[in-house]
């Protein structure tokens, strides 16, 4: 695995044949697919994920988007962890340093995965009827990082919650209302959650950067992707 990854970070290394980035990046997604975690905890180091593929996102690098957001997708996927005892907090750091920048991460909804069931709701409820759930979540903390509290988490955790569902509801009205034929009552709702989902988000993305608690920064990606797809779909 070492001799692997060290040649793959060869080829990578201020590298400007796009053929062979390409190539590599593709050689890279089959030893993920194919190997072990003695293999994948070295490619989810900083010095890789970070010092090598990360920095091709460079502008002076030039590479074609499809490949900026194989690499993205990279970061995004090893962030949520491996089957097996691999030590991903070094690639989480990264992914959470990107989202702190604002770096916009590819939709996931093409993804195989739970999430899908989000813009397909179960029950097909009259989203007319439905309003948007409020946006709180927590106050930042004063300090750099934010120690939680059980009841806290509770609250979050229920916080949460009302973001998917907002989620859902914007998933249906989108799924609903055919382009130059939509209801009136529909579109008036769709600008309010769009508006509330925006809100929520701004809110999630500031928690990512000060909480520290592993379950709940896993949550809150996960409710932050949820709300990407959405959003991309409204602006779709």
């Amino acid at each position: 695995p070492k001799d692997a990854v060290k040649a793959l970070k060869k080829k990578l290394s201020k590298n400007c044949n796009h053929k062979e980035i390409r190539l590599t990046l593709s050689l890279l997604d089959m030893c993920i697919e194919n190997c072990g975690p003695r293999f994948q905890s070295l490619v989810v180091k900083k010095d890789f994920c970070k010092d090598k593929l990360v920095k091709l996102l460079n502008p002076r690098y030039n590479l074609p988007i499809d490949m900026q957001e194989k690499i993205l997708t990279f970061i995004m996927t090893w962030a949520r962890g491996f089957q097996g005892m691999v030590d991903v907090s070094e690639v989480k750091e990264v992914y959470l340093e990107l989202l702190k920048k604002g770096v916009e991460f590819p939709s996931s909804d093409t993804n195989t995965g739970p999430k899908q069931t989000l813009s397909q709701p179960s029950t097909k409820s009259s989203p007319s009827s439905a309003s948007p759930a409020k946006h709180s979540l927590l106050p930042l903390p004063a300090g750099p990082t934010l120690l939680l509290t059980p009841e806290q988490i509770g609250k979050l955790y229920s916080e949460l919650d009302m973001a998917k569902m907002n989620v859902k509801v914007m998933s249906s009205i989108l799924k609903e209302n055919v382009p130059g034929s939509e209801n009136p009552d529909d579109m008036n709702l769709l600008q309010k959650l769009y508006k509330t989902c925006r809100m929520m988000q701004e809110r999630i993305m500031e928690l990512l950067v000060t909480v520290e608690n592993e379950d709940v920064i896993a949550e809150l990606i996960q409710v932050n992707e949820d709300l990407n797809n959405v959003l991309l779909g409204h602006e779709r």
